[in-house]
């Protein structure tokens, strides 16, 4: 059985007196994760450098949570290519990993006569991208396929291979993949600047300075203020806030499939889906802001999400909503990602990864792996994979509270074994929000209002004993 960690950093140390790395990563959202696993399990030496206090603590903690299939990318784009080599890789590896996949299915619904003239263009796109199975769905079948649909929808496009997975699960899985490979993950480490030099960069951090031959920028919504440690950025971040309101657990079952609206020239519009966690939500909106960090939300937009989800499914307005959030997209000037290699400055920039970023992501770090193998050198063999499967946090599938134990958390069922277990091993939560994205803990009607202290006391204990 294969060591788990086995790729540790050599000996070697840099001018700055620690390891030496191959390779940098600079951000801990799902694309910088995804990257540093690839990388790690190709035998590179990596370190990740994430400014948050856990992983996830920027864009990629606020997404839909939704397998696309790349039917509505533009053709022939980078985009279109790392989504459905994301696709295959994780329907590949989900069950390696314990990974949940809720075959959900997708349709695009036309709610006037002017979106329904639209909806043969969306399957000749398609078609065109090589999702075959995507077809037009009349009145009366849409009718049967969702029954809790007002009449007002008058057809649909079916895509059967959209569905829905675990937002949080899969990044925590890549990046414990990657540590078991030998990769380190530092959390609370901003990047400040960088140093180049002959044989790579000093990466100049708020604690430490990190030595690395190449260093990946994958900084999501600061990808432009860290390019600037390589050159002047030929694209700008404008982060593009999505508002969400999310419905209580009955909601669930008025809804089968992903119901998309007909997209418009800027955005695809506000989606109802379900969750893996047994909820119904509906967003995101398309909002460009300057504010990076913090994504805040406001009663009027969440008015407008809820009337709409009314107006879609009318049995919505007898039930209550159970949060309500808002994450920050990190959109560039571009309808493409900027993914590119720099050879003379041994930096690669991957940058407006947008709403696509976690199905792509397995893709993306594929694409950035056979830059590296172009640009700095082949890929180093590193044998046979060591698997580091997650908990489940999925409804639908076991989880612990199943087998007994103290329960903690009652609105999501999280047990006290969860939640020690979420802060211990190789990659610990730090932070009360990667405590919630680990175990669902305070994310149910009550939002930690029962819980929260009982949650905090058991965190304060465990940081303690392990201090």
């Amino acid at each position: 059985m294969p060591t788990p960690y086995r790729n540790a950093p050599d000996s070697s140390v840099s001018a700055t007196g620690g390891p030496r790395f191959d390779v940098a990563v600079i951000g801990g959202g799902v694309v910088g994760l995804a990257i540093l696993r690839h990388f790690s399990m190709a035998g590179l030496r990596c370190v990740l450098l994430e400014r948050g206090a856990d992983i996830l603590s920027g864009a990629s903690k606020g997404n839909s949570a939704l397998l696309h299939t790349g039917f509505d990318a533009p053709p022939d784009s980078l985009e279109l290519a790392c989504i459905k080599a994301g696709y295959a890789e994780y329907l590949d590896i989900h069950e390696k990993l314990n990974l949940p996949i809720i075959r959900s299915s997708a349709l695009v619904v036309g709610w006037s006569d002017e979106e329904c003239s639209k909806l043969n263009g969306i399957v000749g796109k398609a078609h065109e991208n090589g999702i075959g199975d995507v077809r037009l769905v009349g009145r009366t079948e849409l009718g049967k396929l969702e029954p809790s649909l007002s009449t007002a929808a008058l057809g649909a496009v079916l895509v059967p291979g959209e569905h829905i997975i675990d937002p949080w699960s899969a990044p925590l899985a890549y990046a414990r993949q990657a540590i078991a490979h030998g990769a380190v993950v530092l959390r609370a480490t901003e990047v400040t600047g960088g140093e180049r030099i002959p044989d790579g960069w000093v990466l100049k951090c708020a604690t430490a300075r990190v030595q690395a031959r190449i260093v990946v920028n994958a900084a999501g919504n600061f990808g432009d203020l860290i390019e600037k440690i390589a050159r002047p950025p030929p694209f700008r971040i404008t982060p593009r806030k999505g508002q969400f309101v999310v419905f209580d657990k009955p909601a669930s079952k008025l809804v089968n499939a992903i119901i998309l609206p007909v997209p418009t020239e800027r955005t695809k519009g506000v989606v109802l889906f379900r969750t893996c966690f047994g909820n119904l939500a509906i967003g995101p909106t398309a909002e460009d802001v300057e504010e990076r960090d913090i994504a805040t939300t406001d009663t009027a937009t969440l008015e407008r999400l809820k009337t709409r989800a009314i107006e879609m499914v009318p049995d919505l307005a007898n039930v209550g909503v159970n949060a309500t959030y808002a994450g920050l997209r990190p959109a560039s000037q571009f309808k493409d990602y900027v993914i590119e290699a720099l050879t003379d400055s041994n930096w690669i920039t991957v940058a407006g990864i947008r709403s696509t970023g976690l199905t792509a992501s397995l893709g993306i770090a594929r694409h950035v792996g056979w830059l590296y193998a172009e640009r700095f050198g082949d890929l180093p063999n590193a044998g046979e994979p060591v698997w580091t499967p997650v908990p489940n946090l999925t409804e639908g599938r076991h989880r612990p509270y199943m087998g007994g134990g103290e329960i903690v958390c009652h609105c999501e069922w999280v047990t006290r074994a969860e939640i020690e277990g979420a802060l211990e091993g190789p990659l610990p939560a730090e932070d009360l929000g990667g405590l919630k994205r680990r175990t669902r803990a305070m994310m149910g009607r009550c939002q930690g209002f029962n819980c929260s202290a009982h949650v905090e006391a058991i965190m304060r204990e465990k940081q303690c004993g392990a201090a």
